[in-house]
């Protein structure tokens, strides 16, 4: 949870600190302690070129296919686009700005965009857990009540809109506190909280439970029930003649959307993982080797935004 590296956090000043600029060493020593080889950089530049592209290019295909669509434009199918919206907007908007933060630790950027890209990764993903969230007690209240009335178009257009003001209040802190300073050599983009590291790690932690354990625990909890109503019982209220039909189409969309939960969270844990290891043992962020660390975990996070149109397309044919 070291602001330093984190792109919820401060854009990532880069291993050798914490929420405070770096300290003792000079912007010399900090560059030749993490410069890294034109092969490895050619290497990383593909990756995560690779995750903007399919990201974006995949989810405005979803988004297109659904609106252009009126049959589509189901419940389920609103929230899968704001779902889509988010993924699309967090790999264009900050993938490859904090990839190149984080291989020259230097801001190119300017103040404006500083705040901006603290401020809206937090927004995007708390906007696209939560709309798996909701899928998840759309999923549930179908299945397990479905006497009961759906949601209206309206109903679900105020439920995303909800979803993002909550996110735009969890996340404006980020954009509240962040600065941008000139260090020797090299300009930094961090967010400066007026408590210092504990109020940096305390509000971490608070994201990660509200962005990542909370929601899946939501979701854990609805699927085990929905699964085991689906897969180990009759539907309640459905006497109708194409039973079997409806069930294996029920059984698919929640499938599909288990698949993607698990995605989700098996691409986030390492990144959290890694930010509270960081964020305890300080001393870390000075090894030498930090940067590949949090290489790796940040792709594998934002490569979550590029899986979703692959599991649509493999698992759902319509």
């Amino acid at each position: 949870l070291d602001g330093a590296h984190d792109p919820w956090e401060q854009a990532l000043e880069l291993p050798a600190s914490n929420a405070s600029p770096p300290v003792a060493s000079s912007a010399a020593n900090f560059s030749n302690q993490f410069v890294q080889p034109s092969w490895r950089i050619a290497l990383w530049s593909l990756a995560y070129g690779g995750v903007v592209t399919v990201a974006v290019f995949g989810n405005l295909i979803v988004i297109w296919i659904i609106l252009a669509h009126k049959r589509m434009r189901t419940v389920t199918n609103y929230f899968l686009v704001n779902l889509a919206f988010s993924d699309a907007s967090m790999a264009a908007f900050n993938t490859l700005i904090n990839f190149i933060y984080a291989l020259h630790s230097e801001w190119y950027f300017g103040e404006a965009y500083c705040r901006f890209h603290n401020f809206f990764p937090i927004t995007a993903v708390f906007a696209s857990i939560y709309s798996m969230t909701a899928i998840a007690v759309d999923r549930y209240m179908a299945i397990i009540d479905p006497l009961k009335p759906r949601l209206s178009a309206t109903a679900t257009k105020v439920v995303i809109g909800s979803i993002w003001i909550l996110a735009f209040l969890l996340a404006f802190p980020q954009c509240l506190y962040s600065i941008t300073k000139v260090m020797p050599g090299r300009t930094l983009c961090y967010v400066a909280w007026p408590g210092g590291p504990k109020q940096h790690f305390t509000y971490h932690v608070i994201v990660i439970v509200l962005v990542y354990c909370f929601p899946l625990l939501v979701m854990g909890i609805t699927y085990s029930i929905v699964g085991i109503t689906l897969w180990g019982g009759e539907i309640p209220g459905d006497t109708s003649d194409k039973y079997h039909e409806q069930l294996k189409a029920k059984r698919k969309v929640v499938k599909m959307m288990i698949v993607v939960v698990l995605t989700f969270a098996i691409c986030w844990l390492p990144y959290h993982i890694y930010f509270i290891v960081t964020g305890i043992y300080q001393q870390i962020n000075r090894w030498k080797y930090i940067q590949q660390i949090y290489l790796a975990s940040f792709w594998l996070a934002m490569s979550s935004t590029m899986y979703n149109p692959i599991i649509y397309c493999c698992l759902n044919k319509r």
